[in-house]
């Protein structure tokens, strides 16, 4: 990536919720860029058991595949890199990575685990140290910048993916409500739902046909079969105060 390119919105962190939130923002048109550092919490889980939709559990390596895929999918360009610094600028923000490429955007979601010096350069940021490190927010995920929004465990949530994922989709509505769309729906409704009623199609709906629809199931079971056809080659990561066997 270029120096300096240009985005809608920059996710720092591609867990469950930096991943959550980037599918609902770039789903609603807005240049998507996220950074992941590849260091999610999740690739720790042994096994996922809570997870809604998985009756039997889930291996979170895959899990965190499938997701990353779904923001792909939705229009998200997703980086591994590892953010360095957030700077205030007049139209928004300057993201920088150690890798020296930088984004400026209107916006940043901040979804890393508890990592905050590279919000230190950002004035007014309330940062809070309570063993770990959290940043400050509203109960819609906004702090005290306008235009920078914090998610998931950074934000002070309980630490399970679904609660991370639930507060990353939250966190991008909020931010989408903020930036003055409207209400955002994001939902795929069969033909003539709204406008058969004479209403217009609210902000992020659609409206598809019987083949449609059976087009878009028929991909949705190939993409999750192809995914679930052989067990996830990774391992576990070992929590790095674990002491290596011999």
């Amino acid at each position: 990536m270029s120096d300096d390119t240009s985005a809608d919105v920059v996710v720092v962190g591609g867990g469950v919720a930096g991943l959550s939130a980037a599918t609902f923002t770039a789903r609603h048109g807005l240049r998507t860029v996220v950074f992941d550092a590849g260091e999610s919490i999740l690739r720790r889980n042994a096994h996922l058991e809570n997870y809604p939709g998985f009756p039997a559990g889930v291996n979170s390596r895959l899990l965190l595949e499938l997701i990353r895929d779904q923001a792909d999918r939705a229009g998200s360009r997703i980086e591994t890199a590892t953010v360095e610094r957030v700077e205030r600028t007049d139209g928004g923000f300057r993201v920088g990575t150690t890798d020296g490429d930088a984004v400026r955007s209107t916006y940043v979601i901040a979804a890393t685990k508890n990592a905050v010096d590279y919000l230190e350069p950002v004035p007014g940021v309330g940062i809070v140290d309570r063993g770990k490190t959290f940043v400050e927010t509203d109960d819609r995920g906004r702090t005290a910048v306008d235009g920078l929004y914090a998610a998931g465990r950074l934000a002070g949530k309980p630490h399970q993916a679904v609660v991370a994922a639930g507060h990353g989709a939250e966190v991008a509505v909020t931010l989408l409500e903020d930036d003055d769309r409207g209400f955002y729906h994001d939902w795929v409704a069969p033909d003539r739902y709204f406008t058969g009623r004479g209403r217009e199609l609210p902000p992020g709906c659609e409206e598809i046909d019987e083949a449609e629809r059976r087009e878009r199931e028929a991909e949705s079971r190939r993409v999750v079969r192809d995914y679930f056809a052989e067990p996830h080659p990774d391992e576990p990561e070992q929590h790095p105060s674990v002491d290596a066997e011999d």
